[in-house]
């Protein structure tokens, strides 16, 4: 396996387990109060458009070629370092 191959595995991985938090944010604000609800819905809205902004840098980063890949993974950790971040506040938020 490549480092682009491992990269990519590796930031998969993270998407998967972040996208299984914000499906459990997405319950815990089912079950709150109608303020709070709306609150977390607007939270969880952005969280969706973050994950899906990373999906697509995914799939960028998948069609690039092996020279290309280096160039677009300083903007993949951008992404992912503000994705972690908002998964975070928003977890400490929602206990």
């Amino acid at each position: 396996m490549n480092m682009k191959e491992a990269y990519q595995k590796k930031l998969q991985a993270q998407l998967d387990e972040w996208s299984a938090e914000i499906d459990l944010l997405k319950a815990k604000a089912r079950s709150s109060e109608a303020d709070a609800q709306i609150e977390y819905s607007k939270q969880i809205e952005e969280l969706h458009a973050m994950r899906e902004s990373a999906k697509r840098k995914i799939t960028e980063l998948k069609e690039a070629n092996d020279d290309a890949w280096e160039d677009l993974k300083a903007g993949m950790d951008s992404a992912w370092n503000s994705l972690s971040k908002a998964v975070k506040s928003a977890s400490s938020k929602f206990k």
